[in-house]
């Protein structure tokens, strides 16, 4: 019976890095193409459009993993502490954005918002206006556009870890959190938030993964990033050498991404 166990084991180690290693292979591909390829094509992004791909990247990161983290933060509590008519049938239907896909949102969101879509159609209707000189009206192609749609896209991978974490939490602690006279917000900040955090930092981190990789809505919206310029340099300029550079450096920004979500783990 032993000698089975060990046999098995020995075959599930080899299964896993067989597995590990058609993962891995693809990645160490692009890095040996990024770190083989010429040092002055690196130079020349440098000069030119990395800047402006990382720091596109960047603020999109950063802007949907706060609205993604405060959105679906607050709806994983409201929906494990409030009771009201139909909450069994909303915490499931908030879950349904990750159903459509971010570019699908993307030209959605668009149609109605653009300046011939129904939104603005209605208010120069009403309020008389001739041409878009009468108003301002945010432009939805925009860097500001692209986080809005992708937060609503994405929130549910906050919303779906948070809302696990809240209902696990032992109800003793919000009853010693009350009996010592904390309001429903402290209760949040003080006991609930805390035991929470692994799995909001977790789900904030995927996110931000998913925003980084995302090119249908990026480019849509016509948001140069570190996925567009990959694509763009590979397949219009034929350098699929500083392509696999800025892929790495994707690649980076997603270990680290890790790295930072394992090191919150660990406090």
């Amino acid at each position: 019976m032993a000698e089975k166990l060990k046999k098995r084991a020995g075959l599930g180690r080899w299964l896993a890095l067989a597995i590990a290693g058609c993962v891995l292979l693809p990645i160490v591909s692009i890095a040996w193409m990024g770190f083989g390829s010429d040092g002055a094509r690196w130079a020349h992004l440098l000069a030119t459009v990395f800047p402006r791909y990382l720091s596109n990247s960047l603020s999109l990161m950063l802007g949907v993993g706060a609205v993604s983290l405060l959105l679906g933060t607050s709806l994983a509590y409201l929906i494990t502490h409030l009771e009201f008519p139909g909450r069994k049938w909303v915490q499931y239907g908030l879950f349904l954005p990750l159903a459509m896909p971010s570019f699908v949102a993307a030209y959605a969101w668009v149609d109605v918002l653009e300046y011939a879509g129904p939104l603005q159609t209605t208010l120069r209707d009403l309020a008389g206006w001739s041409s878009v000189r009468d108003y301002w009206f945010p432009n939805i192609r925009s860097l500001p556009g692209a986080i809005f749609v992708l937060s609503l896209t994405l929130y549910p991978y906050v919303y779906l870890l948070a809302r696990a974490a809240f209902r696990e939490l032992p109800a003793s602690g919000q009853d010693v959190a009350r009996s010592l006279g904390l309001g429903h917000m402290r209760q949040f900040l003080r006991v609930s938030l805390p035991q929470a955090r692994p799995a909001i930092a977790a789900g904030t981190a995927i996110v931000m993964m998913e925003t980084l990789n995302d090119f249908g809505t990026v480019d849509y919206f016509a948001v140069q990033t570190l996925t567009t310029g990959i694509f763009s340099i590979w397949l219009e300029s034929y350098d699929p050498g500083g392509a696999a550079q800025l892929a790495v450096l994707a690649a980076l920004i997603v270990a680290g991404l890790l790295g930072v979500e394992q090191i919150g783990r660990r406090r």
